[in-house]
């Protein structure tokens, strides 16, 4: 009878025992509640054309369906040098999961705007700057009147200030390149998929989905050289932008993942300014479209 209460109590506490392991060994990729993670990448950009409209104290017009690119960088040692990381196109993004998920972040999408300078575009107002400024050239009234960008010296970035342009000027040159700065807060959601491809120990490598909801403020450098004006290149809070994200992210030894991310926004640019002259704005309102590669780190404070 001693013998089997023995037997049933070494039952137990083996069992008790192997209960404690089984929980000690679950896997740190199990659960994102409570994780924090940071990550930096690059991105490539596509615009919608964009009516864009000018005004000022002696003009108002609207350059139609006004197109432009992106300015990439292509693989360059800038991406990880300190000193140059904000010059190429690329992407900051810090969060917090708040449960297993769904992650809440902020983040800054450094895109690059340049208007297309080989176009002919249609552009509609009136021009009446003072005779001895050498824009006045332009003056006069337009009807959805074709204007040839690379006309006159014009090229895209426009010329270093201080740099003189030629008799007449270039009707216009304008770029947000340092840049179309995107300051954003994010709500994402994150599924592990990675029973789908058979994986056995996400701890080592796991795949997850996330798509995303955000929305912030845009902060651009523009630089802009309009009628022969001197130029303005200085930050300025110019509008708001919506986005909407999906992507995949692989993630390797529970720390370290690679995120591939295809972004689709609204951005509306109400404030933009263009000269030195406070009286002087522009606006405009588009679509974008980022790809995105990025690198980082999920871990536990």
């Amino acid at each position: 009878m001693k013998t089997n209460i023995l037997f049933f109590f070494l039952v137990c506490f083996s069992l008790n025992t192997f209960a404690q392991q089984e929980i000690a060994v679950e896997r740190y990729t199990a659960h994102n509640k409570g994780k924090f993670f940071v990550s930096w990448g690059g991105n490539r950009d596509s615009y919608t054309e964009s009516d864009v409209n000018f005004r000022g104290k002696d003009y108002n017009f609207t350059v139609a369906d006004m197109k432009a690119h992106d300015k990439p960088k292509g693989y360059h040692i800038d991406y990880v040098n300190p000193a140059n990381m904000t010059i190429p196109q690329t992407n900051f993004r810090m969060g917090y999961f708040f449960n297993d998920h769904y992650s809440v972040s902020i983040g800054w999408d450094h895109m690059k705007y340049v208007m297309t300078q080989n176009q002919i575009a249609n552009v509609t107002g009136t021009i009446n700057l003072p005779a001895d400024q050498a824009g006045s050239y332009y003056n006069g009234v337009y009807n959805n009147t074709p204007v040839d960008m690379s006309l006159y010296g014009a090229i895209e970035g426009g010329y270093d200030k201080g740099v003189a342009q030629g008799t007449p000027p270039a009707f216009l040159m304008y770029e947000h390149t340092d840049g179309l700065n995107y300051i954003n807060t994010e709500v994402s959601r994150h599924d592990d998929i990675s029973k789908w491809f058979g994986l056995p120990n996400t701890d080592k490598v796991q795949i997850n989905l996330t798509e995303g909801l955000g929305a912030g403020v845009l902060y651009p450098k523009t630089n802009t050289t309009l009628l022969g004006m001197e130029r303005h290149d200085d930050f300025h809070i110019s509008g708001y932008g919506l986005s909407a994200k999906a992507g995949i992210n692989f993630t390797f030894f529970k720390y370290f993942y690679l995120q591939g991310e295809l972004k689709g926004g609204y951005i509306n640019m109400q404030d933009i300014r263009t000269t030195v002259s406070n009286e002087d704005k522009a606006s405009q309102d588009f679509f974008f479209f980022q790809r995105i590669i990025a690198v980082g780190g999920i871990f536990r404070i």
